[in-house]
């Protein structure tokens, strides 16, 4: 297998499983394992690709949000975003971007790195399936109770904020899932309303990532190393497909739960725990 149609492939895997719940980072840490072993500019980079698919389809909201700082006159005055003004929208988007930045310096600093083993990946797979139902489940009965709540408070933006991190932390979470599912529980009870705000906050999160690791790799000389063609493939694979998964889920969830993610990542998980002793 060419070193080109590996990075392909990566760069498939990532935009397929970047926005679903499932876990990028899990499959990739898995695929790397026949692949080949990537750098973290390049799964980082991928990423990024991914995030430039959510651009495209949310442009003409970033762009309402950009004109309610840049040009105000410009935005109608009933203009809202799931309930709130653009303006407020954009600060909670902020918020939840600069508490994910924060504690993501942190953790960089304390020396974090993904780990290698497939064994924490499956279970972190196993016991998300089971959170994403109970979690569901939980959101549902509140909906029930309060009714349909649109609205991004400061609260789940915070929340959203912390739990990209933790996704980070532990690979096999799904920082999609970690993300919709708090905004869910935290009480943004319209699927729709809490899926479109972690993707939109993914957009700097991702982009700020790739930054942080093209300046470091940059500024130590391990770019000299990258392979920049292999790369660009992966980008631009994983840019593409993700704009179609993202495309998918969009309208999947306007009728159905997340219940078949979870059910995937229980069959996932499970396979990997119980062929794990003959890949090592």
């Amino acid at each position: 297998m060419t070193d080109l149609f590996a990075a392909l492939l990566l760069g498939i895997i990532e935009g397929i499983t970047e926005f679903l719940p499932i876990s990028s980072t899990g499959h990739l840490l898995i695929a790397e394992r026949w692949l080949g072993h990537r750098s973290d500019l390049f799964n980082i980079s991928i990423q990024a690709g991914a995030i430039l698919a959510v651009v495209l389809i949310y442009r003409e909201r970033l762009w309402q949000l950009a004109m309610s700082f840049l040009r105000p006159g410009a935005v109608a005055a009933d203009a809202r975003v799931y309930g709130q003004a653009p303006r407020d929208y954009a600060y909670k988007l902020a918020a939840a971007f600069g508490v994910t930045a924060v504690l993501g310096v942190i953790v960089k600093k304390l020396g974090f790195e993904l780990p290698d083993d497939v064994a924490p990946i499956a279970w972190a797979l196993v016991l998300g399936a089971f959170w994403m139902v109970a979690a569901e489940h939980l959101a549902a009965r509140r909906a029930a109770a309060l009714g349909e709540r649109a609205t991004i408070t400061w609260t789940v933006a915070i929340l959203v904020g912390i739990a990209q991190v933790v996704a980070g932390v532990f690979p096999g979470t799904s920082r999609s899932a970690a993300t919709i599912f708090v905004a869910l529980l935290a009480g943004t009870t319209s699927r729709a309303a809490a899926t479109e705000f972690a993707f939109l906050v993914g957009i700097p999160t991702m982009f700020a990532a790739t930054a942080y690791e093209l300046i470091d790799v940059t500024a130590s000389g391990q770019a000299a190393n990258e392979d920049w063609t292999a790369l660009a493939v992966a980008f631009v694979a994983s840019a593409v497909t993700a704009f179609a998964a993202v495309k998918w889920l969009l309208r999947y969830i306007q009728t159905h739960r997340f219940t078949a993610f979870a059910v995937y990542r229980f069959i996932f998980g499970v396979a990997l725990l119980v062929l794990l002793p003959a890949g090592e």
